[in-house]
């Protein structure tokens, strides 16, 4: 930045983004001041060295702003969890429904849990219809990502958002 730019010639780009063309540094430089910007080294590796002819603290501005929204794109999707009963009654499921499409509709995935206690164990199939219901009636939102697995008194299955399932790591 400015002064600190050891490299004898520069390319000189202007604050609209036009190529000025190579230029002594101290050139540039006196450009740069007498627009009242910074002359900005952003390509230090290149022949010659590209600087840019810009405001400093916008610069710094948009650099920061765009590593936010890259971090945020990094981290993946929340995974949200609905606990369910086999013997749940028609308005409890309508409650979990639209729970579950809020959550899909929002990008995050979520885990339905079947949770069965003592004799509930010996009818699993009607556990697995209530899963396999609720995915049915959310299929506009959302798309079945693992069919339901029994794992010990758990019955789970997993749901992602519909444009989601292509990015999912089995789907690509």
């Amino acid at each position: 930045m400015n002064e600190r730019i050891r490299a004898p010639q520069v390319r000189v780009i202007d604050e609209n983004g036009a190529q000025v063309g190579v230029m002594t540094t101290k050139e540039a430089l006196a450009l740069a001041q007498s627009k009242e910007l910074d002359l900005i080294e952003v390509a230090p590796n290149a022949s010659p060295p590209v600087c840019r002819v810009m405001d400093y603290g916008k610069y710094k501005y948009a650099q920061s702003k765009r590593d936010r929204d890259q971090r945020r794109k990094q981290r993946g999707a929340e995974v949200k969890l609905l606990r369910l009963r086999p013997n749940i009654h028609e308005h409890d499921v309508a409650v979990k429904l639209k729970k579950l499409r809020a959550f899909l509709e929002e990008g995050n995935k979520v885990r339905l849990n079947m949770i069965f206690r003592s004799r509930e164990m010996s009818h699993p199939d009607i556990g697995r219809q209530v899963l396999l219901n609720l995915a049915e009636q959310a299929s506009d939102v959302g798309v079945v990502e693992s069919h339901p697995r029994t794992e010990g008194r758990m019955m789970s299955m997993v749901l992602v958002p519909k444009g989601a399932s292509a990015k999912t790591p089995g789907g690509q």
